[in-house]
């Protein structure tokens, strides 16, 4: 089981920090151990001091697959989530900055906090998915996976050409604007077209 995370697919994301849209979907992976259930608390690790919530709209793939075309892309998953991707934000820009890899800002232990799934069934329209997250009950992030520069389908399509994609891969599909710095004691509480979708206690 892996993570498949996907980097500026919001526009007024990419606006909040060096506002260069890529030409192709930037892919970045998280190992199983990134893996945090919101019903634990989640311990700010020592090695940051600026560590950033960036709520995302999850798929959960539910059958191997290699190089799939994105017409077909849809039969390779069947639920959808919500999660965050917990950034060490001072560590990745120090290692961007000296043009290293910066893995060790991104896919940190419990740095996937993965939330609860639905079946896509359940959802009228994939391309229209409203999601929100507050922190002590303040909207600090809000929008629709309208606005996604890449679609489900097509991050599917395009990380399948590298990485055979198994049953049970999550894939964080990128966040919106809003993104922030977290605190001990702070509570997140992110929402999937209205339902609680996860509810995560920082210390």
């Amino acid at each position: 089981m892996k993570f498949i995370c996907i980097g500026k697919n919001y526009q007024k994301h990419i606006k909040e920090f060096d506002g260069v849209q890529p030409d192709s979907i930037v892919i970045f992976m998280k190992p199983e151990t990134a893996w945090h259930k919101p019903e634990q608390d989640f311990h700010i690790p020592d090695f940051t001091e600026n560590l950033h919530y960036e709520v995302e709209v999850l798929v959960k793939i539910s059958k191997e697959g290699k190089c799939i075309n994105k017409e077909s892309a849809h039969e390779y998953y069947d639920e959808i989530g919500l999660g965050i991707d917990f950034t060490a934000r001072d560590l990745q820009f120090d290692l961007k900055s000296k043009g290293l890899p910066w893995e060790r800002g991104k896919s940190f232990d419990n740095s996937a906090i993965v939330g609860k799934f639905y079946p896509k069934e359940n959802f009228k329209n994939l391309q229209d998915l409203s999601f929100e997250l507050k922190k002590n009950d303040e909207i600090v992030q809000k929008d629709s996976t309208k606005s996604m520069i890449w679609k489900i389908d097509e991050i599917i399509a395009e990380a399948s050409n590298y990485f055979t994609l198994e049953k049970g891969d999550i894939i964080f599909t990128g966040t919106p604007s809003g993104v922030g710095k977290v605190v001990s004691g702070d509570v997140l509480e992110g929402f999937l077209e209205g339902d609680s979708a996860l509810l995560l206690k920082v210390k």
